[in-house]
């Protein structure tokens, strides 16, 4: 196993932060997240937390999304000089536990955006159970879910350690990677962040959405409704900039499934480290990319508002929910105990249409 006393002798490109041009647009890239995404995440946890009257489940899904995307680009901080450096200086325990806070709160973020979408699904399909789903239960789940994410991450934890290494002009550089002592560990941990923080996610994302647009062109809305298309734009937003690093997470697998000394293998891992730094900083833009949407889906209420035109925004979300309470449990049914489509139709369009979010 490598500890942080191992020295060897290495080439500087053959590391994640050896080659210059990754390392530079990597840290400006997170300078700029970490500029943009602290004080406009803590603005939204603000804007919820003192200026919002009442809490719907939608808000209470956005003050955890917004915390976790917040506590993501704090630490940024620590990235930004490690990729400027381009050695880590903040010795062993920090640089398991700013990588294992990273991968949960990446998990965090992922989970919360699916149980968006599965709520608007339930919103849109099933009107008349909406009445069900509790702020107490969401809460619920939240927790399960922090819970979850917690022990998802550990592997970023364990195979996360520092090695000192020498390059060929005998200059020391302490890295702080990842340590796989077999293949198949590699495999394990990229693959896992993959599939469960990506693909499974994703695929009921998606399902959630055709089963939201079939049902919405059944009912013949006339327009687009602005809480799916704010929340489907999240959704979208969050996918562009972590599909990159989930392909080099793939890179990174699909390398350790060659010979070390073989052609496709060296030219895998040389794809995989002179990228991971770019990759991974892009996926940080999804975690200030949010309270720009939110703003853009707020600006009706700016030259009115001011600065508490965020919690007008969420206000909405809370008079939305209750309406679609309300009218969900009135949706007449016929002779025989059937809901009648065409009052299920009216129910549904009643509790969305000029809904804020």
């Amino acid at each position: 196993m490598r500890t942080a006393h191992n020295r060897t002798i290495f080439n500087k490109e053959d590391t994640v932060v050896g080659n210059n041009y990754s390392t530079t647009i990597g840290a400006f890239i997170l300078s700029l997240v970490f500029l943009l995404g602290v004080p406009g995440n803590l603005f939204i946890v603000w804007s919820i937390l003192a200026r919002t009257r009442k809490h719907s489940v939608t808000t209470i899904l956005i003050l955890n999304l917004a915390c976790a995307d917040g506590f993501l680009m704090a630490i940024t901080i620590f990235f930004i000089i490690y990729l400027a450096k381009r050695t880590w200086i903040f010795g062993s325990f920090l640089c398991k536990g700013v990588f294992y806070l990273c991968n949960a709160n990446m998990y965090a973020s992922i989970f919360l955006i699916t149980l968006m979408s599965m709520h608007r699904m339930v919103a849109v399909l099933f009107p008349q159970k909406l009445y069900l789903i509790s702020r107490k239960i969401v809460m619920r789940m939240i927790l399960a879910m922090w819970v979850l994410v917690m022990v998802i991450a550990i592997p970023s934890l364990v195979f996360r350690e520092l090695e000192i290494k020498n390059d060929d002009m005998n200059k020391s550089m302490t890295l702080c990677g990842p340590n796989h002592t077999l293949a198949s560990n590699v495999r394990f941990q990229y693959a896992l962040e993959t599939v469960s923080g990506f693909v499974l996610p994703y695929a009921i994302i998606i399902t959630c959405y055709i089963l939201i647009l079939r049902r919405l062109r059944q009912t013949q809305f006339q327009r687009r409704l602005r809480s799916e298309k704010l929340i489907l734009a999240i959704v979208v937003t969050f996918g562009i900039f972590w599909f990159p690093y989930h392909i080099i997470n793939m890179v990174q697998v699909a390398a350790e499934c060659y010979e070390e000394d073989s052609k496709t293998g060296k030219i895998l891992q040389s794809i995989h480290q002179s990228t991971r730094a770019v990759s991974s900083a892009l996926a940080f833009i999804s975690s200030c990319a949010n309270p720009v949407l939110y703003t853009f889906a707020g600006k009706s209420y700016i030259k009115k508002n001011g600065f508490t035109f965020m919690a007008k925004l969420f206000d909405g979300t809370f008079s939305t929910d209750q309406t679609a309470t309300k009218k969900s449990r009135k949706v007449p049914k016929d002779s025989a105990g059937q809901i009648n489509n065409d009052s299920l139709n009216t129910a549904i369009l009643n509790a969305h249409t000029g809904s804020v979010i």
